[in-house]
């Protein structure tokens, strides 16, 4: 996909934020589209269905959680990439982040060659989606549509974040292989993204939660695995 193909949604309450990276970004070459609270990013994200959505946190009327989970309602928008742009760095923030369906987080003060990296990095998993096979992956109850984004489980169609997704798809693809969390990060997450260390618990006990607590397995101290 060419840059002036992709869509990019930039949404924060700073002017001079919305000013100096949509400039950096529009430069790049990408389209961009701006909106200045949570509200706008629910509305325009449907409108326009962008590739990439980077969100404040911190914003009125909506914050930036709540809108993330709105837009991950939507089935359209499901594989979607959405990355926090906050200053805030707890913990916490980046754990109710990830629960809401981000998929990564860009830390500001940032400098545009640095952004431009980031924003290069995300849309290259876009890219790898793109391309992906389209492989309907069996095992049990649990049916893999991997081009599609989507998953059955004992018939009922559930549908995942795409960083949920992702990480099903390669647990599950060797089931009973113990995938260190070094791997899953790389594989995932790709080694230029810097994640906190919870992200991969937070994704393991979502997916608990939808496919079942017996299906993931935590081997301590190494990683998990997918059991059938």
């Amino acid at each position: 996909m060419k840059k002036k193909d992709i869509k990019i949604l930039l949404v924060d309450d700073e002017p001079d934020i919305l000013e100096i990276v949509g400039y950096n970004l529009s430069t790049e070459g990408y389209q961009v589209i701006t909106g200045e609270n949570g509200i706008e990013a629910v509305e325009k994200a449907k409108k326009h269905k962008p590739h990439l959505i980077i969100l404040d946190v911190m914003m009125p009327e909506m914050d930036g959680i709540e809108a993330c989970e709105r837009i991950r309602e939507q089935p359209d928008l499901s594989d979607t990439i959405i990355a926090f742009l906050t200053a805030r760095g707890e913990d916490y923030s980046q754990v109710a982040g990830f629960e809401a369906g981000a998929d990564d987080y860009i830390a500001k003060p940032i400098k545009p060659k640095v952004l431009i990296s980031k924003v290069k990095a995300l849309l290259r998993r876009l890219k790898d989606g793109e391309s992906s096979s389209d492989a309907i992956v069996k095992i049990g109850n649990l049916v893999i549509y991997k081009e599609e984004y989507k998953i059955t489980n004992k018939g009922e169609e559930i549908t995942l974040p795409r960083k949920e997704f992702e990480l099903l798809s390669l647990l599950a693809t060797k089931p009973g292989k113990v995938f260190k969390r070094e791997e899953i990060l790389d594989k995932v997450w790709g080694n230029e993204v810097v994640v906190g260390g919870r992200t991969i618990d937070v994704h393991i006990r979502k997916l608990r939660e939808k496919i079942g607590d017996k299906s993931f397995k935590t081997v301590k101290g190494v990683g998990y695995k997918f059991v059938d």
